[in-house]
């Protein structure tokens, strides 16, 4: 990952993970639009450290007496009663359910998860339940009125944005509104919950960065760096929207991203589980193989796929380029061991049959397939034909 795509996917985060649009979503969305790789789940989750750095200097004051009240409670009963206390377990209560499923369907976080129709369903069904509890739910309760029981529901709902698309704050902002929670009091208790749980994840995910990512540890720094600066802007112009405004502005944008979505997808401008279909990312359909072999016959090179053996009688006027040991939508060279392409800079492998970036079995040195997770050899033919 460059520089300049780790700061625009840094500014997506930013813009994007307090609003209940879905910040994961629209990183997933916005590198198909440009072409460009899956950012992967382990950059989504570090760049989303920036953005909750920028919820803790934001509600610094809040979380100070949240942390200090609810230690100093453990030894002193009368404390136990205090809003702040009870606030710091409800967060902890609230925040249990998200942490188990999200190690039970980590594999799936990773693969089928990111998959486009997946996103586009995900911002159009829940954006309807947004705007359903908005504007016909009650909102008489405060933070006042959590219970543990309350928690958990929040906590059950803040679930839902392991699926790219859901949205964090949108799902548990549905939650407290279903709940009867006034908006700003339902946001507040949302980014407050969400801390724990993101910080977990990121640091997490932080051991995934590099390797076999495509994003890099100076890819991710900055793009964390900018979600913090651009995250902090938009909490603060949030938190007083809500006050007069209500969430169905990003309703109608949910919904209308997620018919754009489904519409280029069915149209093949957009591979599902890709980039985006062309030149820039080789597809995983029939259909994308066909269109491979049309830019051969227009650049007078043979298909590989169809016919893997050299030529014998190459024609002495045919431009030798793209090498065959060069992946030529990347630029990457070929790794003879894996027969995969491989990033110099990052040492990112990618299928250039499929455009999935993959990762390597450490015990068979085999490619591991993202939607199945099992290791397969991208060299046999009749291996890369069962796909």
């Amino acid at each position: 990952m460059s520089i300049f795509e780790a700061i625009v996917l840094g500014v997506i985060q930013g813009l994007t993970e307090f609003l209940p649009i879905s910040s994961s979503g629209h990183l997933r969305v916005v590198s198909a639009f440009l072409g460009w790789p899956d950012p992967g789940a382990a950059f989504t989750a570090v760049s989303q450290i920036g953005t909750e750095l920028a919820v803790l200097l934001y509600f610094r004051k809040r979380i100070w007496a949240i942390l200090s009240t609810w230690t100093r409670s453990l030894g002193n009963r009368e404390l136990r009663s205090d809003m702040n206390a009870r606030m710091g377990w409800y967060v902890i209560i609230g925040t249990i359910p998200v942490g188990i499923l999200g190690l039970a369907l980590e594999e799936q976080i990773d693969s089928i998860f990111r998959d486009l129709r997946l996103i586009a369903l995900t911002l159009i069904v829940f954006g309807v339940f947004l705007g359903l509890a908005d504007r016909y739910m009650r909102r008489h309760r405060t933070l006042v009125d959590l219970t543990v029981n309350r928690g958990i529901i929040y906590g059950l709902f803040q679930t839902l944005a392991l699926v790219p698309g859901v949205s964090r704050s949108g799902a548990t902002i549905t939650g407290g509104r279903l709940l009867g929670f006034q908006r700003a009091d339902a946001a507040e208790y949302a980014f407050l919950l969400a801390m724990p749980a993101v910080f977990a994840s990121g640091l997490y995910k932080l051991t995934d960065i590099g390797g076999d990512e495509y994003a890099g540890w100076t890819a991710s720094f900055v793009g964390t760096a900018v979600a913090f600066a651009i995250g902090y802007v938009v909490i603060a112009w949030l938190m007083r929207f809500i006050t007069t405004h209500s969430f169905m502005p990003f309703v109608y944008y949910r919904c209308a991203l997620g018919v754009l979505i489904l519409t280029l997808v069915s149209f093949g401008v957009l591979e599902p589980r890709g980039g985006e279909v062309g030149d820039e990312t080789p597809a995983l359909s029939s259909q994308s193989e066909q269109s491979g072999e049309q830019r051969n016959e227009q650049q007078g090179e043979p298909d590989t796929q169809a016919d893997p053996s050299p030529q014998e009688t190459p024609s002495p006027t045919a431009d030798p380029s793209p090498s065959a040991g060069v992946d030529p939508v990347t630029g990457w060279p070929i790794d003879p061991q894996t027969g995969l392409a491989q990033d110099p800079q990052t040492g990112q492998y990618r299928d250039p049959d499929t455009g999935e970036n993959v990762r390597i079995d450490p015990q068979t040195g085999l490619p591991i397939d993202p939607y199945t997770g099992q290791p397969y050899d991208p060299t046999a033919d009749e291996a890369r034909s069962a796909q």
